[in-house]
């Protein structure tokens, strides 16, 4: 049996960029590992090399993707929320059930100054899968590091989809009135 080739270098960085240019949906590094034959890790290295090149890629809970500048945006706005971790799920599903996409959270810490995590989630698949990847690896909420309070810049295909979405995250309780 013939043990399959690794791709190399450029060509392998020219493949992944290809791949994430070509595809709507996130790819797993695990997935571009298995295809080029080579490490996670050397994908971690391999995208950290494309974003130097500003290649417009994310990394986000599902995976890898690739930003393109002629996708139509639809509205987008940054709010205010704040909330204890045990509310991030809840935050999260009102926004989505209002055809909402959450793309990042963002902090002000008083020592690093704006910290800001790619979040992409656009529906309770998406959302579900961001929350197991948080329990798997215990990993900590940004908004921990400042008593709940945090920003998120969320896109929908109109205005009113995100007035609407505000106006349940106030019934809620978690959204920061900015007037």
């Amino acid at each position: 049996m013939k043990e399959p080739t690794k791709i190399l270098g450029d060509e392998r960085r020219a493949y992944i960029l290809k791949r994430l240019q070509d595809s709507s949906e996130p790819i797993t590094g695990s997935d571009l590992a298995s295809i080029t034959n080579v490490s996670r890790q050397v994908i971690v290295g391999d995208i950290t090399l494309l974003k130097a090149r500003n290649e417009p890629i994310i990394a986000t809970s599902q995976g890898y993707l690739y930003m393109h500048a002629s996708r139509p945006s639809g509205a987008e706005r940054t709010i205010a929320c704040s909330h204890d971790p045990e509310k991030t799920e809840e935050e999260l599903i009102l926004l989505v059930d209002h055809g909402v996409t959450v793309k990042d959270v963002r902090i002000e810490h008083p020592v690093y100054g704006d910290l800001t995590a790619s979040i992409m989630v656009s529906n309770r698949y998406e959302v579900k899968q961001f929350m197991e990847k948080i329990r798997a690896t215990n990993a900590s909420y940004l908004s921990e590091l400042t008593d709940g309070i945090h920003l998120h810049t969320i896109s929908a295909p109109t205005e009113k989809a995100l007035d609407d979405a505000e106006v349940a995250l106030r019934k809620a309780d978690l959204l920061i009135d900015l007037e």
